[in-house]
């Protein structure tokens, strides 16, 4: 069983950038595939970036060429780099977690962090 504990959330200027981290503990993060996702208020929750295997990285075009995902296997923490930030990106941030690799659907995932508040102004 996997526990996961984003931080890092806050508000923010627009064009500003920050750094969110999901530390997990009960396994190793190469063992699966981790994404981020967001829901923005209103909306629907949506894949951000998904990193398999350790070494596969994918992102999502809304947030392409300003987000970046990483992880730190000694610290078993999961990264997310975001520039560039706008209004459109605030939403809570949620990372994620399942055996395996390729997932892409929220639906997909098994391990939930409870989520970190990003609001641009």
């Amino acid at each position: 069983h996997v526990q996961l504990v984003e931080s890092g959330g806050g508000p923010v200027q627009n064009g500003s950038s920050l750094i969110l981290s999901c530390v997990a503990s009960g396994d190793t993060y190469n063992r699966y595939c981790v994404g981020w996702f967001r829901q923005p208020p209103g909306k629907e929750r949506e894949w951000v970036a998904t990193l398999d295997g350790g070494k596969i990285t994918s992102i999502a075009d809304s947030v392409r060429g300003r987000f970046t995902i990483s992880q730190d296997n000694d610290k078993n923490t999961l990264f997310l780099q975001m520039n560039s930030l706008n209004t459109d990106d605030t939403a809570m941030y949620y990372c994620a977690a399942v055996y395996g690799i390729g997932a892409r659907l929220d639906t997909e995932y098994t391990y939930w962090g409870q989520g970190t508040q990003v609001t641009v102004s």
